[in-house]
């Protein structure tokens, strides 16, 4: 560990700072080891004080510091930041320095995509650019101006709109771009290189021209015109359901292959990873397809929620990515099917998310406390921050949460605002108090609904008993009722829904749970009801209730809220994973139960379900959101009691899965909501078929496949039915597509996963590919991750060789990219519910780490909380 142990910093000890910065003005001279920046800063006090001024810093060699024109020694240089101690009320400030883009490996700031230069400055990554004010709370106009070389860097972008270009004689040239609005650091963007562009237009709901481009990589043009579709498609969706308008005269976006996260929404040029913008028919699928319309649509719609509007500090970072993560999961609902979308959202939330919230990482989505803010990237601040925006919407309803977002972006335009300030703006103008509701931005956990019932045939009253109760985490042992909106509805035992009566009035479908313990009591009720609870999954919480089989399989077939005919089927799965762990534990063999074959035969076989929703309810949990059923397992027997699960249902339906999969075929591939549900049911039916080894549908699909769904829906069946074709047809894929990167990471995901004894000495192998490399974050995620997260049954092997191969790479990645070290590093601190010899074999690697003597911020934070 490093010699300076890392500090903590607390969201209640914000200051606002004691200088203003009101326009930055940049003249950025790039080489490729050698750039100098001239950062030119109109600052001024605020208030009256003698305080220095101190300006963050990283990894730069300053050059000079001018004060009003004048060059100047009176500073100070320290760890990570300049001081100047006395400065004038109002002055200007000018910083030369010089930065190596080609030595930064951690992806922050500026450096090397391939050939092109590129930023990445949210969270802390300006500093690293040059001496500034690094906070989100200081907003600026900037001015930038780029000179490179004409031949390697024909493109120069920044912010903002192109006032000014021109051609200097030593074969060099420069453009000058300014943004006119105000905006924080973290929000400037710098490109430069030698791309392919697509280029098209918008025209806004008032008549306004904006200018569409998309650079990518040459050779790729092809693969840019779904992305161009989705822009158009976000600019128009946000006019219609938010009334919010682009506000430049061009927006653009780069695909890079280096790049740490999706994507960011730097105002008006969009840097994102070239896995969220290339798609074809050919070499995505339409996972991907749909992955680039919803983060295209996630960063556009950043313009307003995180642009416009900024966030004061980054303990309320929440306030725009869980705002803009609601807004995208809108914009994918209302284009494609919103029961599918809901059902994603809530995998994430159940399985990561849930299991987040029960680490020693768990915290509010808006943190109290932080060493590293790179950490707070997370589920809860992203997706559960979004539920959290979602429970007021569905309080509040559309009109009233249009009318509160429409207030909190007119009064807060051109600010940092916080997370207060947008439930204020909420409470304001739907007229509700959102006192207790606020609880959510400040505990942390997973809450749990106990719902208990009663049934009074005499007076045809139903009663039911709602207990709410969030576990102490270890941020806060001690937790308060929180406001939870509980939408239910009633079903009669023919499945015939029943009309809600509270208090001798007609019920709304959501129950406003605001007491660790309430009675709802529902009159007119004339038999006793099945309840469907927690329709939509409309909080955030676990839910104990004492269903039935029988009542399972009604709200399966009957009712009228798809999800909650999805969760019915996901609810009998776990009843199922349950009693064959106990089983295992007496030592008796895992069962089938007659129910849950009912209800996927039932499924099959209803034509009136969509095939989408029908694939998702035909699909088993993984291992990890099946391990939060359980307070302590052993994920060996998790495995097999899954597996064999799998298998039980292939072999018991071949006919059905035959039927399936020959009714879904599709005459050609078209990017159409109705064709990517019949291949995903296709698909679904093709892996079960798999493990029955059906191995001529397997092979012939992937023998004519025009497309990379039915592609790798085939590989994947091959590989996790380890089918003996699996090795040709590996090879094959291999072969074609070892020059495109985003491509062959499906192919080193799919071997990563796969489920055979062998695949940790294959994944030591395959890092030794030629394609294969540590600074390349995708490819890192693909195989490295994929591996620790994506096979727990290989990554947990009892000799704690998983666990080496692990610990081996973010020894490595420490050094060269923190970043990612800590997000690689997950598995490795959500150990509780393991068995006790796998929690110790970590424990050790843990420590290991920890000792390491430049352990950095980002893993130290993680480790120390989970050895606490």
């Amino acid at each position: 560990m490093s010699q300076t142990q890392p500090q903590v910093q607390y969201r209640d000890d914000y200051q606002p700072p004691h200088y203003w910065i009101d326009t930055l003005d940049l003249d950025i001279q790039l080489h490729d080891t050698a750039t100098e920046v001239v950062a030119i800063s109109r600052v001024h006090r605020n208030g009256e004080h003698n305080e220095p001024l101190v300006l963050n810093g990283e990894q730069l060699e300053l050059l000079s510091v001018s004060v009003n024109g004048i060059e100047t020694t009176q500073f100070e240089q320290e760890e990570n930041a300049l001081v100047l101690p006395q400065v004038p009320q109002e002055f200007v400030l000018t910083i030369r320095n010089r930065i190596n883009p080609s030595a930064n490996t951690a992806l922050e700031g500026l450096y090397k995509s391939g050939d092109a230069f590129c930023t990445q400055c949210e969270a802390q990554g300006f500093r690293r650019i040059t001496y500034y004010l690094d906070r989100p709370d200081v907003l600026a106009r900037f001015s930038t101006r780029i000179t490179a070389d004409a031949t390697t860097c024909p493109f120069l972008l920044s912010n903002g709109n192109r006032v000014g270009q021109g051609v200097l004689d030593d074969g060099r040239h420069w453009v000058q771009w300014q943004d006119p609005f105000p905006k924080p650091a973290y929000l400037f963007a710098l490109v430069a290189g030698d791309f392919d562009v697509l280029r098209d237009s918008y025209t806004t709901h008032s008549g306004r021209e904006v200018s569409l481009e998309i650079f990518v990589d040459k050779g790729n043009l092809h693969r840019a015109g779904h992305a161009m579709d989705s822009l158009k498609a976000s600019m128009r969706w946000d006019e219609q359901r938010c009334n919010l308008e682009y506000d430049l005269d061009i927006y653009m976006i780069v695909a890079v292959d280096f790049f740490n996260m999706g994507a960011m929404e730097n105002k008006g040029l969009n840097v994102f990873n070239a896995k969220f913008v290339l798609a074809d028919a050919e070499t995505a699928t339409d996972d991907d397809y749909l992955d680039v319309e919803r983060v295209i649509g996630h960063e556009y719609f950043h313009n307003w929620t995180g642009n416009r509007v900024t966030c004061r500090d980054w303990f309320q970072l929440s306030l725009k990515e869980g705002l803009t993560v609601f807004r995208d999961q809108e914009f994918s609902s209302d284009l494609g099917s919103r029961t599918v979308n809901r059902i994603s959202n809530v995998r994430i939330m159940r399985g990561p998310q849930f299991a987040e919230d029960a680490g020693p990482m768990a915290h509010p989505i808006r943190p109290d406390a932080v060493i590293e803010m790179n950490n707070f990237y997370t589920l809860t601040v992203y997706e559960k921050g979004s539920e959290v925006i979602r429970m007021l919407h569905t309080l509040l309803g559309e009109q009233a949460f249009q009318a509160g977002l429409a207030l909190y972006l007119q009064r807060f335009d051109g600010q940092a605002a916080t997370c207060d300030d947008f439930v204020a703006a909420m409470s304001e103008a739907s007229g509700r108090d959102l006192t207790r509701f606020k609880r959510w931005y400040s505990q942390s956990g997973t809450p749990e609904l106990t719902v208990r019932d009663a049934y009074d045939a005499d007076t045809q009253r139903y009663t039911l008993t709602v207990q709410q109760h969030t576990p102490p985490t270890k941020d806060q042992p001690e937790k308060l009722p929180l406001h939870i909106p509980l939408s239910v509805a009633l079903y009669s035992e023919q499945g015939e829904p029943i009309s809600l009566y509270l208090n001798g009035q007609p019920a709304d479908a959501v129950l406003d749970v605001l007491e660790n313990e309430q009675e709802f009591v529902f009159e007119r009720v004339p038999s006793r009801p099945v309840p469907a609870l927690l329709q939509g999954f409309s909080a955030p919480v676990k839910l104990d209730y004492l269903y039935t089989d029988e009542q399972l399989t009604l709200l399966a077939r009957v009712s009228l809220d798809e999800f909650v005919r999805w969760d019915a089927v996901q609810m009998l799965i776990n009843n199922t994973v349950r009693h064959n762990m106990a089983l295992l534990q007496r030592r008796q063999a895992p069962v089938l139960p007659r129910s849950l074959l009912d209800v996927f035969r039932c499924t099959l076989e209803d034509s009136g379900i969509d095939r989408a929703l029908k694939a998702e309810m035909l699909t088993l949990p993984d291992v990890n959101s099946l391990l939060e059923l359980f307070e302590q397992a052993n994920i060996e027997q998790l495995c097999e009691v899954r597996q064999h699960l799998a298998k039980e249902l292939a072999e018991a339906l071949i006919p059905a899965w035959q039927q399936a999969y020959e009714e879904n075929q599709t005459p050609e591939y078209r990017i159409d909501h109705d064709d990517m549900a019949r291949r995903a049911l296709k698909n679904t039916a093709l892996g079960y078929l798999a493990l029955t080894g059906d191995q001529t549908r397997v092979a012939d699909q992937f023998a004519a496949a025009d497309n990379m769904t039915d592609t790798l829906g085939a590989l994947r069946a091959a590989v996790r039915g380890e089918l003996d074709c699996r090795h040709s047809m590996l090879t094959q894929f291999e072969q074609k597509w070892r020059n495109d990167g985003l491509v062959l990471d499906n192919w080193f995901r799919l071997q990563a996963t796969a489920p055979g004894a062998d695949t940790l000495a294959r994944v030591r192998e395959l890092m030794t590919h030629p394609t294969f490399s540590l600074t390349n974050p995708n490819r890192v995620r693909a195989l490295i991750g994929a591996f620790c997260q994506g096979n727990p049954a290989q990554f947990h092997r009892i000799d704690g060789a998983g666990y080496d191969l692990l610990t081996e790479v973010l020894t490595t990645l420490n050094d060269s990219n923190p970043q990612v070290a800590s997000r690689l590093l997950t598995p490795f601190i959500q150990f509780r519910r393991l068995d006790d010899g796998r929690q110790s074999l970590i424990k050790q690697r843990l420590q290991q780490l920890m000792a390491l003597p430049s352990l950095s911020r980002d893993l130290y934070e993680k480790i120390s909380k989970a050895l606490d």
